[in-house]
């Protein structure tokens, strides 16, 4: 049996002649940059999010460079984030002019631990960046506290948990602003690149709205110097489509996500994920850990079973970062070595999971 790790046709195929329809609609009105299909489609998810505004964009590295600098964040400034995150989030601070500033994960939940965060706030950090990873918020009452505490904006790294819930609210509803990615592969993915900043502040909403159209208030009056980040009429066309089944397609992956942990609960040397108190995962990734990591995904290959590692280096070590002042993380570090994500889509089948699950059973 064949499992690829994603299967985007499969998801395709269950929605074709809505997508086909959407599309075509753009098309015969020509309304192919910003324009009314986006518009919908930000009314549409800022009342998923539970939020007053959302502002379409490029993609979801815009979204958080954009909500940065319409924070008034820049040179000079810091900002708090953790290492084990896509490298956007650190991108993002770093072209708006600020400097990261890492702290450890919990190792139950790979999201930000809250109780390391006060030890390296300083007279120049602005802003604390959680990342909700894999699909399962951070702890964010605790972080908020903080932020609070300290006057520091908070903006949701929500780019992999679109639906996601802590304590009955949405991933990104909770601080400043929530940045969201539409890549692809994503639980509500586009038909190519494109993300989306929410938050309830119609200044920051207006601001954002400027910076992704070259600092316009108008046609051709520029307020701001800004940048070429509009999401285009297509992907807002496919992004309200999807949008509909998109709480349908969260609980599948929750499912398949509790049938794979109900069979691999006793492999020995596989941690399955653990969904935190008051929190909904909704498993954009559902990776496992064990030690033997590159051995255990060659022999997955092997049986035509693709995996994926999210993410092999952490972002303080990278080659792109060039600094050597960073203290080892060492749970966002040992993580990192031992993550494998396992097929998760919404369509995957009983019958593959049961068939990786087998497979993992006979490795170990």
């Amino acid at each position: 049996m064949k499992v690829p790790f994603l299967d985007l046709k499969a998801q395709y195929e269950t929605i074709k002649e809505e997508i086909d329809a959407a599309i075509q609609e753009v098309v015969d009105s020509c309304a192919f940059a910003g324009g009314p299909f986006v518009e919908k489609f930000e009314k549409e998810y800022a009342e998923f999010c539970g939020v007053d505004h959302a502002i379409g964009v490029g993609n979801g590295t815009d979204a958080l460079w954009l909500s940065l600098l319409a924070l008034g964040i820049g040179r000079g400034d810091e900002v708090i984030t953790v290492p084990n995150t896509f490298i956007a989030t650190v991108e993002a601070i770093i072209f708006a002019g600020a400097t990261p500033v890492f702290v450890d994960i919990d190792e139950n939940s790979y999201t930000m631990n809250p109780d390391l965060v006060e030890n390296v706030i300083t007279s120049k950090t602005k802003a604390i960046i959680p990342v909700h990873l894999f699909g399962q918020p951070a702890d964010m009452d605790p972080i908020m506290d903080i932020a609070k505490k300290h006057g520091l904006f908070v903006i949701e790294d929500a780019c992999q948990a679109h639906g996601a819930e802590y304590k009955g609210k949405k991933a990104g509803s909770m601080g400043d602003a929530g940045c969201f990615s539409f890549y692809p592969g994503k639980n509500l993915g586009a038909f190519g690149e494109a993300g989306a900043v929410v938050t309830n502040n119609s200044d920051l909403n207006n601001k954002i709205k400027m910076l992704r159209d070259h600092g316009q208030s108008k046609k051709y009056y520029h307020d701001v110097m800004g940048w070429n980040a509009r999401m285009d009429g297509i992907q807002g066309a496919v992004l309200s489509v999807k949008l509909k089944h998109l709480e349908k397609w969260n609980e599948a992956r929750r499912r398949n996500a509790e049938l794979y942990n109900e069979l691999l609960s006793e492999i020995n040397g596989i941690i399955t994920p653990k969904e935190a108190d008051y929190r909904k995962h909704i498993y954009h990734i559902y990776a496992v850990r064990t030690p033997n990591r590159d051995a255990l995904i060659d022999f997955l290959k092997e049986q035509d079973i693709y995996c994926g590692i999210h993410y092999p280096v952490p972002v303080h070590l990278q080659k792109a970062i060039q600094r050597k002042d960073f203290t080892p993380f060492s749970i966002a570090e040992k993580c990192s070595q031992e993550f494998i994500s396992l097929p998760m889509f919404a369509e995957l089948t009983k019958d593959q999971i049961k068939y990786i699950s087998n497979r993992l059973k006979s490795y170990s």
